[in-house]
């Protein structure tokens, strides 16, 4: 089984590093220095290095772990739809998940998602393309994974996403429930706690056809709750 562990860096982005017993993964290697840090303390030798997107606050680390390690670097143009990626005789798979950017992608192993900008925990994330389409399939693409998958997301959004949250939804108690659960230190939710309390993957649920309902929003179809869902700020 492979393990995530979690970097914070700058004012809320996160860096990772997916590893097995003697092999590791690094994806968006901005706490380079840390990251290192941890491949030394826990004997770990950095095979692969990669990202969720081409934003710089997501790229910035990775020469300084190139120079300081034997590790390969894996360009977004390399990471194929299903491409598997070979940790220490486990898979992590790679989903391109279109929207944020067009060349986005998530890492997926065991339980967890590493998300990038895709999907946060509470939020999703800017459609810098402009393809709406895309991005709706690219979450629904995340919306078909079992509710024990564990969202890693590549930054720290949550107070402002469940600010948001809630006024669509103030009787939505999974929100404070969620909210009462941060931590800090070990930034996550899991599909289930998405399910509950994430607007933009509850358009199918009532109370938020209800409220799209009431702001004379279209509604009918998924497609048009997932574009009026897009168009409230």
């Amino acid at each position: 089984m492979l393990h995530v562990e979690q970097f914070r860096y700058e004012a809320d982005n996160f860096a990772y590093l997916i590893y097995g017993k003697s092999q590791a993964l690094a994806v968006d290697g901005g706490a380079w220095q840390e990251m290192l840090a941890f491949l030394k303390s826990n004997g770990l030798s950095l095979t692969i290095v990669t990202n969720t997107h081409g934003h710089f606050d997501h790229t910035s680390g990775n020469e300084k772990l190139l120079k300081f390690t034997n590790a390969e670097f894996l360009s977004l143009s390399e990471l194929a739809e299903k491409k598997e990626i070979p940790i220490d005789g486990e898979k992590v798979s790679v989903y391109r998940t279109a929207g944020h950017t067009a060349d986005s992608a998530c890492f997926h192993t065991g339980r967890s998602l590493v998300s990038g900008d895709t999907l946060f925990n509470g939020t999703i994330g800017n459609c810098f393309t402009g393809d709406w389409r895309s991005f709706y399939h690219s979450i629904l693409r995340l919306m078909a994974l079992p509710d024990e998958t564990i969202i890693y997301a590549g930054h720290d959004y949550v107070k402002d996403s469940l600010a948001f949250a809630r006024r669509l939804e103030p009787d939505n108690r999974e929100i404070d429930i969620f909210q009462d659960s941060y931590d800090y230190n070990h930034v996550c939710s899991t599909m289930a706690d998405e399910r509950r309390i994430n607007p933009y993957l509850r358009f199918n649920e009532e109370p938020i056809i209800r409220l799209l309902k009431k702001r004379g929003l279209p509604c009918a179809t998924e497609w048009e709750r997932w574009q009026s869902l897009m168009s409230i700020d």
